[in-house]
């Protein structure tokens, strides 16, 4: 051996300071319990061991290392990566619910109050029986720790005997659903009582749950009796949905809006009705239901439910198609409290040259901060579908922009079904400005992600999908540039060519951009603070729209997928640097101004009409007062 070589040096110095021993049967025998432990103990699955040809010496060498942010792929299913990650005191069936995605050829109509509908009041388990009884209680009060599948044991929460009870069956231990308890008070009229979000008293306002034991040619109703929200667009003509398996199965039917005499209503008394502050005001949404099958199993939601597992398999189909992976990235953003993944997709054209990547500004979407509003989901695929195609537009815009997509910012709500928070019992879209990583991280590495790209190629849009359940129509909140008076408006140029693009489903006129300091730890303020012009929140209502042909009807999954489609095709048109198109968008915001304008004359002119309101009003108390006392005189 050469050991003027360093290399010799060392490997001779090891040989006579520390000899490698193997260690054979009889030798591990006497060295008794230690020898046991170090051969068994101590394995890992980090190493390899070899044997030297020459020396006949074992060799070990660490294994290659795995890409840090690599996805294991799935190629004979193609679907989930990872199992949802439950908090332990949560049951979960093992059943896993898949919905199929048909929606009607006929937009769906609202339903028309006729101002007769009943409203029952809750009378409570006292007076009915309790059919379904499920609130999952951690021994504190906040999230500690998660398992694949929740709690070990999945209880009984039907407290009736199966032979004996004839009535229907209740259930929503699965992704997403929430209904803590089902009061059975006649065969036919069911109280309805919804888990609050995790950890807290308050948002109860989301439901997915199962009926089963279904009777045909029967009216039921159903009153969803502690909601909390003091108005909603229930009142509106909004109906619940419904999925029935066997009309899936015979007739490829997926959801379908449901529901007659439908009410929305305050639980006191309606001369007293109680304000917002107070924490016992609840609400009630009743209805009744026709089912058209015995025995079926049917679902009813509050709006298109898109779970945890439906994003993972969409992801996991992108990553495993050989054309989309050419040009999509999914990467692991981080890990919720849970333990469950935040993904994001990176989509544009590759390039060898620097200089091109350089160029090219960065589109960031993120959508599911609240779990309720799924609207998001659907937008966020549309738009994923249509950047991720083989089509002109979508390839001039993988060229033009690198887009960095975060589907879903809040999967442990999402899965537990939760209507507004995260698991830490806050609501996560007023934690832009947290400096916490450990407790709310997928916003702390959003906005981590935003700086960087902010530094490295520069943020030209950024847009954070969302739902109304009170507003129709889609519309956005924006941010006004009143400091800046060579981009003043100039956030409003985007939505109102969406507005012309899609003048039948998205509203102009709802938009607003105002800064709040109510809204300060938003996601769409946070970001505009660090310098991003177009910062918007896109909201698509829960109901539907107002506008044009599509007046008074709901909206569904296609329609909000297209508006993810809008967007992009919009974002193109408002990127193209051709001097006509350029000039198109002075005269937009020349367009702005003249409806501004008109909007502060019509604002205006309604507070003098309720000054002047006012004032009769008080000139005919003072002529009443007068003639009293005259009278009395």
């Amino acid at each position: 051996m050469d050991l003027n070589a360093g290399g010799g040096r060392v490997q001779f110095l090891q040989a006579q300071l520390f000899p490698v021993c193997s260690l054979t049967p009889a030798a591990i025998q006497e060295r008794g319990y230690l020898g046991n432990f170090l051969t068994k103990g101590l394995r890992t699955n980090q190493l390899e061991v070899n044997t030297d040809e020459r020396t006949l010496r074992p060799i070990a060498r660490l294994k290659e290392p795995r890409e840090l942010f690599a996805l294991p792929k799935d190629k004979e299913h193609g679907c989930s990566q990872q199992a949802p990650r439950w908090p332990i005191e949560c049951q979960v069936l093992e059943e896993r619910i898949i919905h199929i995605p048909n929606v009607p050829d006929i937009p769906e109509f609202y339903y028309r109050p006729s101002g007769n509908e009943l409203k029952p009041r809750p009378v409570g388990e006292e007076n009915g029986i309790v059919v379904f009884n499920y609130n999952p209680i951690s021994a504190v009060n906040y999230f500690s720790r998660s398992a694949v599948n929740g709690a070990k044991i999945v209880t009984n929460c039907h407290p009736y005997n199966p032979e004996e009870y004839d009535g229907l069956e209740f259930e929503s231990r699965f992704e997403s659903g929430n209904l803590a308890r089902a009061v059975r008070i006649t065969p036919t009229y069911y109280e309805l009582y919804l888990r609050p979000d995790l950890y807290t008293s308050r948002s109860k306002q989301w439901f997915y749950f199962r009926v089963r034991r279904t009777r045909k040619n029967v009216i039921y109703r159903f009153s969803i009796v502690n909601l909390v929200k003091s108005n909603s667009l229930y009142n509106d003509g909004m109906r619940p949905l419904l999925y029935s398996t066997i009309n899936a199965k015979t007739r490829n039917e997926g959801w379908r809006r449901c529901g007659d005499n439908i009410c929305y209503y305050c639980n006191e008394d309606e001369n007293q009705p109680c304000s917002d502050d107070e924490v016992e005001c609840s609400y009630t949404l009743t209805f009744n239901i026709e089912f058209s099958h015995d025995n079926d199993t049917v679902y009813f939601a509050h709006s298109y439910p898109y779970t945890y597992s439906d994003l993972q398999d969409y992801l996991m189909n992108i990553q495993n198609d050989p054309v989309k992976s050419k040009f999509c990235k999914l990467r692991l953003l981080c890990r919720t409290l849970a333990g469950n993944n935040v993904y994001y997709l990176t989509v544009t054209a590759p390039t060898t040259s620097d200089e091109i990547m350089k160029r090219k500004k960065s589109i960031v979407v993120s959508a599911r901060v609240h779990p309720s509003e799924t609207p998001s989901s659907w937008m966020m695929k549309g738009l994923m579908d249509f950047i991720t195609a083989d089509t002109a537009v979508a390839k001039r815009l993988r060229h033009k922009f690198i887009f960095k997509l975060i589907p879903m910012l809040n999967p442990d709500g999402v899965i537990v079904g939760n209507t507004r928070n995260s698991l830490t019992g806050k609501d996560l879209n007023r934690q832009y400005r947290t400096v916490i990583r450990e407790t709310y991280p997928s916003i702390w590495y959003t906005k981590a992600l935003i700086k960087r790209l902010i530094d490295e190629c520069g943020v030209s849009m950024y847009c954070d999908m969302h739902a109304h359940s009170r507003t129709h129509n889609i519309f956005v909140y924006g941010c006004e540039n009143k400091r800046n008076a060579e981009k003043k408006l100039s956030e409003q140029v985007f939505p109102l060519m969406m507005h012309k693009n899609v003048a039948d489903k998205f509203s102009f006129e709802n938009c607003k951009f105002k800064v709040q300091r109510s809204k300060e730890g938003t996601g769409r303020i946070v970001v505009w603070m660090l310098g991003i012009t177009n910062s918007y929140t896109l909201e698509a209502s829960f109901g539907g729209s107002t506008l044009g042909s599509r007046k008074g009807t709901h909206f569904s999954t296609m329609d909000y997928e297209h508006m993810g489609r809008v967007f992009c095709e919009t974002l193109l048109d408002y990127s193209d640097e051709n001097p006509n198109k350029v000039k198109k968008q002075t005269k937009l915001i020349k367009m702005i101004k003249k409806i501004r304008k008109r909007e502060k004359r019509e604002q205006k002119a309604l507070k003098l009409k309720k000054l002047n309101d006012q004032e009769c009003i008080i000139e005919e108390k003072l002529k009443v007062k007068q003639s009293l006392d005259e009278s009395l005189s």
